[in-house]
C-alpha cells in the first residue's frame, strides 16, 4: 500500500479500491504483472456478457414481427447468418488481437499514431459510451416495462416507471459496489434460469406449430402473396435487416471482458493462448445458442401471435415471448417467466457496466484524459450510474425513445470492429481473409448508414457523448499537464558512465539544456561559453549536455530513456520521452536520488508567445521549457533544499 493510501480513511482506502485490486478491477497495463485474483472460467464470463446478449429475446421477436411482419423468422434467419459468418469470425479475430480486453478500439488505434490515433478513439469511446450506457438505461427500462405490465402489479404500478427504473439502476450499482464476483454468480444464476424457461415456452410453441402444419401453409402463402416470389422474399428480408441488427449485441461485450477469462497455468503476458482459446468458445457458444433462440422464437411467435397484439399498446407489444408465456402456460407459469426476463433485463446492464469499467481506464487515464481516480471501480460505478439516472428522466424511462441510440451505439462499435479487422488483414497481405472482412465491413458500414438515416436521433446522441468525453479529456489533459507523468528512468550503460564520472567530487553535476541543431563543435562550443557567462560559470565547472528527444506527445507517460553521447570535448546525454519539462524534471529528480547535492540545470528563455507556447506545450510537449520544468519539480518535492535547481538566462 502507497503512502498516500495509508493516509486515506478506511472509508476512502475502500472506495478506491486502496487495499486491493478487486472487485472489477480489469484495468491491466501491458506492463503490469498478471493477475489471477478475478478471474474466472471462459462459460461463467459468458454469462456475464450473456446477461446482456440472452435477454435481447425479451423484445427481438416483438422488434422482428414489428419490422418485417411474416417475413420476420426469413428476416431473423438472415441475421443468424450475418452472426454465424460474419459477426462471430470477426470477433474471434479481434480476441486474438486484444487478449487484455482492449477490443476493437486498440486494432483501430494501432493502425494511426500521434493524435489522430487519440482522437480516433475519444470519438469512438463516445460510441461506446453510448451504447453501453443505453443498454443499462434500455435494459432496465425494458425490466420495468415487463413488471408493470404483468397482470398482478399493473394496478399498483401503472405510471410508475420511471421510479421502478431508478430503483432498478440503484439496485445494479449496489451490487458493483459490493464485489464483481458477486455480479458474475448472479449472472450465471439468471441466464441459467431465463434460457430454461425461454426454451419451455419456446419449445411449447414448436410443439403446437409441428402438431398444426396448416400454421406453416398459411404463412408461407402469405409471404408468397405479400412478395410474389422466393427472391421477393428474401430481398425484402434483406432490406429490413438493419432493423433487427440488435440481435448482434454482446459481441463487443464478450472481447472487452477477456481478462477475466480464465487461460491456461502456462499462459504468458506476450502469448495468453489459452485465454484467447477460451474466449472464442464464450464467443462462439453465445452466438450458436443464441442463434437457435432466435431463430426458434421468431418462427413461433410470428406463428401463433395475431400481428395486431405486436403494434404500440398491444399485449405481445416489446415481450412477444412473455405473451406467450402467459396465453398457452398460464398466468402462474407467466408470471414466473416475467420474474425471470425482468431480473435478466435488469442486469444486462452489468455486462454493459462491466464493459466501461474496464475500457474507460484502459483509454483515457492513459492519456492523461480523466482523473487518476477513475482506474478505480467504485468511483467509476458511482459517475457511471449517476449518468444512467440522468438519461432514464431525460428518456422518461421510455424504451422506444432510446431505441434509436441504441442501435446507432452498438453497430458503430461492430462496424468499427469489422473495419478495424479489414485494415489489419490487409496489412498483413491475406487476400482470402481480407476480402471476407471486405464484405463483412460494407454489410456493416450500409448497416449503420441505413439505421442513422432512418433514426438520425441515435446519431445526435451518440454525438453528444462524444462532445462530453472530449470536453471532459480536454480539460482532464490541460489540468494534468504538469504533472511528472513518467513511468520510470532507464539509464544504459554508457550514460552511467558518464553520471558516475561526473559526480566524483563535492560539486553538484551541472547540466545544460540544449535544442540540438546542426550538431557540430562549434554549437555546443557557443551554448556552453553563453551559458557560463549569463550565469558566471567558471571553467572549472564540468556541464553535460542534456538534449530531449519527443517520442509521442500525445501519450501522457512512458519511460524515460537515457543515452549518452559525446561531440568534441562535451558530454551528452540523449533523453527520449513525451515531453521535454516532464523528461528533464524527471531525470533531475533521479539524479539527485543518486548524488548528495541536487543537480543544477540551465535553460534559455523562449522567444514564443505565452498562448503559443501553451499550444506547443499541450500538442508536442515543447513550450516554455524552464517554468514547466520548475513548475512540476516544485509540486514534486515542496523541500526547495533538496530539489533540483533551475537556472534561466539569455
Amino acid at each position: 500500500m502507497t503512502t498516500a493510501a495509508r493516509e486515506r480513511t478506511p472509508f476512502m482506502r475502500w472506495f478506491l479500491d486502496a487495499d486491493s485490486a478487486e472487485p472489477g478491477g480489469y484495468y491491466e497495463p501491458a506492463k503490469e504483472a498478471k493477475r489471477e485474483d478475478h478471474v474466472q472460467p471462459w462459460w461463467r464470463v459468458m454469462c456475464l456478457t450473456g446477461v446482456d446478449y440472452f435477454s435481447t429475446l425479451g423484445y427481438q421477436p416483438g422488434i422482428a414481427a414489428l419490422a418485417a411482419g411474416f417475413l420476420a423468422p426469413v428476416a431473423t434467419l438472415v441475421l443468424v447468418i450475418i452472426t454465424l459468418f460474419g459477426a462471430l469470425p470477426m470477433y474471434r479475430r479481434v480476441a486474438e488481437e486484444s487478449p487484455r480486453g482492449d477490443g476493437s478500439l486498440s486494432m483501430l488505434e494501432r493502425l494511426l499514431a500521434y493524435w489522430p490515433s487519440k482522437i480516433l478513439v475519444l470519438t469512438l469511446l463516445g460510441f461506446v459510451a453510448t451504447g453501453f450506457i443505453i443498454t443499462i438505461t434500455l435494459s432496465a427500462a425494458d425490466a420495468s416495462a415487463h413488471l408493470v405490465e404483468n397482470p398482478f402489479l399493473k394496478a399498483s404500478l401503472g405510471g410508475k416507471e420511471v421510479l421502478v427504473t431508478l430503483c432498478l439502476l440503484l439496485a445494479l450499482a449496489a451490487i458493483f459496489l459490493k464485489g464483481f464476483k458477486e455480479a458474475i454468480g448472479i449472472a450465471v444464476v439468471l441466464v441459467i434460469g431465463y434460457l430454461t424457461l425461454s426454451g419451455i415456452v419456446i419449445g411449447n410453441g414448436m410443439w403446437e406449430v409441428i402438431h398444426h402444419p396448416d400454421l406453416i401453409s398459411t404463412w408461407r402463402a402469405s409471404m408468397l402473396t405479400a412478395q410474389g416470389s422466393v427472391l421477393g422474399i428474401i430481398g425484402a428480408s434483406l432490406l429490413v435487416f438493419p432493423a433487427l441488427a440488435l440481435g448482434l449485441s454482446g459481441f463487443e461485450t464478450g472481447v472487452v471482458v477477456m481478462p477475466l477469462v480464465e487461460g491456461d497455468p502456462d499462459d504468458t503476458e506476450k502469448n495468453p493462448a489459452g485465454r484467447i482459446r477460451n474466449a472464442k468458445k464464450l464467443l462462439t457458444t453465445a452466438a450458436l445458442i443464441m442463434s437457435v433462440l432466435l431463430l426458434t422464437s421468431s418462427l413461433v411467435t410470428t406463428l401463433l401471435i395475431p400481428h395486431a397484439q405486436f403494434q404500440p399498446g398491444g399485449a405481445a407489444n416489446g415481450r412477444a415471448l412473455a405473451y406467450l408465456a402467459h396465453e398457452r402456460l398460464g398466468e402462474g407459469f407467466g408470471t414466473v417467466y416475467d420474474i425471470s426476463t425482468i431480473l435478466i433485463l435488469w442486469f444486462a446492464g452489468a455486462s454493459a457496466m462491466a464493459g466501461l469499467l474496464n475500457i474507460v481506464p484502459r483509454y483515457l487515464p492513459r492519456y492523461g484524459m480523466a482523473p487518476d481516480w477513475a482506474r478505480s471501480t467504485r468511483p467509476l460505478v458511482c459517475v457511471l450510474s449517476l449518468i444512467a439516472i440522468v438519461v432514464t428522466i431525460v428518456f422518461d424511462a421510455n424504451v422506444d425513445r432510446q431505441a434509436a441510440a441504441y442501435a446507432t451505439g452498438v453497430l458503430a462499435l461492430m462496424t468499427s470492429a469489422a473495419v478495424a479487422v479489414f485494415l489489419t488483414e490487409l496489412r498483413r497481405k491475406h487476400p482470402v481473409t481480407t476480402a471476407l472482412f471486405g464484405v463483412i465491413s460494407a454489410i456493416f458500414i450500409y448497416t449503420m448508414v441505413v439505421t442513422v438515416l432512418e433514426r438520425p436521433a441515435g446519431l445526435v446522441i451518440a454525438l453528444m457523448f462524444i462532445a462530453i468525453i472530449v470536453t471532459v479529456s480536454v480539460y482532464s489533459r490541460i489540468r494534468r499537464s504538469t504533472e511528472l507523468r513518467v513511468r520510470g528512468v532507464e539509464i544504459d550503460d554508457s550514460a552511467d558512465v558518464v553520471l558516475a564520472t561526473a559526480a566524483i567530487g563535492p560539486q553538484p553535476i551541472r547540466f545544460i539544456a540544449h535544442k540540438l541543431e546542426r550538431g557540430d563543435v562549434a554549437e555546443y562550443d557557443e551554448k556552453e561559453l553563453d551559458v557560463r557567462i549569463d550565469n558566471h560559470l567558471p571553467a572549472s565547472e564540468q556541464v553535460i549536455f542534456l538534449e530531449v528527444r519527443i517520442s509521442d506527445a500525445s501519450d501522457f507517460t512512458s519511460p524515460v530513456q537515457v543515452t549518452a553521447s559525446r561531440v568534441g570535448r562535451h558530454q551528452i546525454l540523449r533523453l527520449t520521452g513525451t515531453s521535454v519539462s516532464n523528461v528533464i524534471a524527471a531525470f533531475l529528480l533521479y539524479v539527485r536520488d543518486l548524488m548528495s547535492e541536487p543537480p543544477h540545470a540551465y535553460f534559455e528563455w523562449s522567444e514564443r508567445a505565452p498562448g503559443d507556447n501553451v499550444l506547443r506545450f499541450l500538442a508536442g510537449g515543447e513550450g516554455d521549457i524552464p517554468p514547466l520544468t520548475h513548475e512540476i519539480l516544485r509540486k514534486y518535492e515542496p523541500d526547495p533544499g533538496q530539489r533540483p535547481q533551475i537556472h534561466v538566462g539569455g
